[in-house]
């Protein structure tokens, strides 16, 4: 698959090439696995001097002459034997005074499997060459509890030394439906839809489907749901390592929030337990959910609703974890049949997310959200606020249009309109023909 989008990432990260001629640059890059970063990374340094290590969890000493080996195959000059990475990483520093170039350190915070005495290690290096060095620094990593912490708690010993931090997204709305148009010209809306629910804009997932040329909704279930599939174990790999040995209630909450059971009153009653812990760490340490209050709602409002931020996982936790019994066994006719009876009612609220990212991305709106009253009364898909030119889109989402009804979608805004008198306000409907 050809490289997409990342045009400005890879600008700034061309710019610390450059800056890192004249003093030392370090840039930490985070996000999820499977989003791209190490592609980012190397695209970024074609055509330059770099070293790339990766961090494997496996003994200093032999993860030391591993990286000595590419340090030499690149004309590093190395002498003796060296098991500790703190002497290499001192080298590589002196070496950068008289030689610019790129390190990149891949999956950094496995550092904390390698040895932990690593990060002040590096900061008191860091600290005392960075003004003579000249070191491209890039510090990428995938777990994202981890890599916070190393860099953004404050008794941490390389908290304030990044001079840049990237945290990297999925494609968006406009370039999932570029790479399924290169790809598939003659794809139809279902097959985009699915295409961005299915891969949520990760690259990984969008590379497997467009190497593989499956780029239509049939085709895209049948290897989702077929035996060794990739995506089986693919949300337990990516997660167990992050949750530890509390990951039984961790997934628990978020299959129950993908299976629209999205308030903690509902979700506390199901598990017979007070998860609000759980659910604050879910957000805030992990960056897995988000919280979402009707637009307009004050911030402390008990009106909310918790949301899976990754739509793979939202679909992992709906459709393979809720069912691990029957892949357990292969019936995978089983699933592909679940699958395809609640696909409409599933991607009622992905389809909403796709509408509020395609709005978004027109830089036109101040405020973007959803809207509804007690009791969940008048719920409204979309509410888009243009402060600047006082205007106001209400618009309902439905999968099929002709279940659009503006006069209902009207008469369920009559109190929300009440809080924009001055505004123009707008009116719409979107389903699946107008992705």
């Amino acid at each position: 698959m050809k490289f997409y989008d990342r045009e400005y990432e890879l600008k700034r990260l061309k710019s610390n090439i450059t800056m890192s001629k004249s003093t030392s640059i370090m840039s930490v890059i985070i996000g999820r696995r499977r989003i791209g970063k190490t592609k980012l990374i190397l695209k970024s340094v074609e055509n330059e001097d770099f070293l790339y290590f990766f961090i494997a969890k496996k003994n200093e000493s032999l993860l030391c002459e591993e990286f000595v080996g590419e340090a030499k195959d690149k004309d590093f000059s190395i002498f003796g034997s060296i098991t500790r990475f703190k002497d290499l990483f001192e080298l590589l520093l002196e070496a950068s005074k008289e030689r610019n170039f790129t390190l990149i350190i891949d999956e950094f915070q496995e550092f904390y499997s390698v040895n932990t005495a690593v990060f002040s290690e590096m900061q008191n290096l860091w600290d005392k060459y960075k003004d003579e060095s000249k070191l491209n620094l890039i510090l990428c990593g995938s777990v994202y509890s981890m890599m916070k912490t190393i860099f953004e708690d404050s008794k941490e010993p390389l908290f304030g030394r990044a001079t840049e931090k990237m945290y990297l997204q999925a494609f968006n709305v406009n370039t999932l439906k570029e790479i399924i148009a290169d790809n598939n010209s003659n794809y139809s809306s279902l097959d985009l839809l699915s295409f961005y629910i299915f891969t949520g804009g990760v690259a990984k997932y969008v590379e497997l489907f467009v190497d593989k040329k499956i780029l239509t909704y049939e085709s895209m279930v049948n290897e989702i749901f077929r035996p060794n599939s990739y995506f089986l174990e693919e949300g337990k790999n990516m997660l167990i390592e992050e949750f530890g040995k509390e990951y039984s209630t961790y997934f628990s909450i978020l299959s129950l929030i993908a299976s629209s059971k999205t308030s903690r009153t509902e979700i506390e009653s199901l598990l017979a337990k007070n998860i609000g812990g759980f659910l604050d760490k879910l957000e805030n340490h992990y960056n897995l959910i988000k919280k979402v209050r009707p637009i307009l709602a004050k911030q402390g409002s008990r009106k909310q609703k918790y949301y899976i931020r990754d739509n793979f996982l939202n679909f992992w936790f709906r459709f393979i974890y809720k069912n691990r019994s029957a892949i357990e066994i292969e019936n995978f006719d089983y699933l592909k049949s679940v699958f395809n009876r609640d696909f409409s009612t599933f991607s009622g609220r992905l389809l909403e997310q796709y509408f509020i990212q395609k709005l978004s991305l027109l830089n036109k709106y101040s405020e973007i959200g959803t809207y509804w009253e007690k009791a969940n009364q008048n719920e409204i898909d979309i509410v888009a606020i243009d402060e600047l030119n006082k205007e106001v889109l209400i618009a309902e989402v439905k999968m099929n249009k002709e279940k659009i009804s503006i006069n209902n979608l009207m008469n369920k805004s009559i109190k929300l309109v009440t809080n924009f008198k001055n505004y123009k306000i707008e009116y719409n409907g979107f389903s699946i023909e107008d992705m």
